[in-house]
């Protein structure tokens, strides 16, 4: 029998996802003898080892694992061109992959999920949340969120919201601190800074009030990289944070965080849904891009300002 390079890309893929040539081969009803000689005859053609085997587990090798997302992007697109060409193709189907940072994955798109889910029930979402900038194309990333300008040339970029900022603290550290009146008095407090990974740059947060405006750019006490760590920080009385409007509502009803000099605002950072030019945009991906937008622009906490 004439070797299938199709079939051999879908029994590997199934193996990194369940991690076992037994569970692919039932999974895909076929003998396991027949996975077997698939991938052997996929590592054959590639020149390369694409599994590490155990007598607990099968996990894809570094090669493996990049073979692995390009491989299950072809795969997914020729799927999406089958179904495009027959009676269901108005039905969106396959795997989005989607990165955010991770206030806009907490506050906003995994509480709406079950919704987007009863919209598109064929559509299965890998979703990353972190403050890192991926690269999409390497990463194998459909489609991101991303927050600030972007000037990724290769990037196909739609702004879609703004995420809004307040600085805040907790009533334990206000109450044994000297009280905070105008921007000035914040050179006596203990500030606490976010630094974004990656680039290291720190979040300079700039006050404004009418055509005044005030620059937080002391020494901080601590730094931090990571968005919940940060808000925590400010939770148990560290020092005074400028976190994500949305972030902080919560805290702020329940009085566990206060709201400080509240007449003066932060500037938001406009958030965009970014994905690769030379990548096609796929019906699974439009769908999610359009719901992720929709709800971003209707909600008030993360919509662009007029």
């Amino acid at each position: 029998m004439a070797f299938d390079r199709l079939e051999a890309m879908r029994a590997f893929c199934r193996i990194v996802e369940v991690g076992s040539f037994t569970r692919a081969a039932d999974s895909l009803n076929v003998a396991k003898t027949t996975i077997s000689g698939q991938i052997q005859g996929l590592e054959s053609l590639l020149s390369v080892k694409l599994l590490h085997r155990t007598t607990r587990r099968v996990t894809p090798t570094t090669d493996g694992a990049a073979y692995y997302q390009r491989a299950r992007a072809v795969l997914e697109d020729i799927d999406e061109l089958e179904m495009s060409v027959s009676q269901s193709r108005s039905e969106a189907r396959g795997r989005v992959r989607v990165e955010m940072p991770s206030p806009v994955g907490t506050c906003l798109i995994i509480p709406s999920l079950s919704d987007f889910s009863t919209l598109h029930p064929n559509i299965q979402l890998d979703i990353g949340c972190s403050e890192r900038v991926v690269d999409l194309v390497q990463e194998g990333i459909d489609c991101a969120f991303r927050g600030g300008p972007v000037t990724d040339q290769e990037l196909v970029c739609r702004p879609v919201g703004q995420m809004h900022f307040c600085l805040c603290a907790s009533p334990a550290y206000l109450s044994n601190t000297d009280p905070i009146l105008k921007p000035g008095d914040l050179l006596e407090h203990r500030y606490l800074g976010f630094t974004f990974p990656g680039s290291g740059k720190q979040l300079t947060a700039v006050l404004q009030n009418g055509d005044k405006s005030f620059a937080i750019d002391q020494l901080p006490a601590m730094r931090f990289n990571h968005g919940g760590a940060y808000i925590t920080a400010g939770l148990t009385g560290l020092g005074i944070v400028s976190v994500p409007r949305a972030e902080a509502n919560p805290h702020l009803q329940s009085g566990k965080l206060v709201e400080i000099l509240s007449d003066w605002t932060l500037p938001g950072m406009p958030i965009s849904l970014v994905y690769p030019y030379s990548r096609h945009l796929s019906a699974r991906v439009r769908v999610f891009v359009d719901w992720a937008a929709a709800l971003m622009a209707n909600d008030p906490d993360w919509k662009l300002s007029a």
